[in-house]
């Protein structure tokens, strides 16, 4: 019976496979929700100035920032 080789027969090609980067799965596609005007709870990064221009009058800056970006949609047709 023949003993297989301690070393890989090349070491360059098991190099390459053990740093392989790992392919990840690609992310589920959401489907849009049926219901209308349904709000979603998400994480963006604004500029800070931004964020103090929306939340100079107080509560309901989320709401602000909501409605500018609807406006920006509808001019954008």
């Amino acid at each position: 019976m023949a003993m297989p080789p301690r070393r890989p027969t090349n070491p360059f090609a098991a190099a390459e496979a053990a740093f392989k980067p790992v392919k990840k799965p690609a992310a589920p596609v959401r489907e849009p929700s049926a219901t209308p005007n349904v709000r979603e709870l998400v994480s963006i990064r604004i500029d800070r100035a931004v964020l103090d221009h929306f939340q100079e009058d107080g509560p309901g800056w989320q709401d602000r920032i909501n409605d500018a970006l609807r406006q920006w949609l509808a001019a954008k047709g």
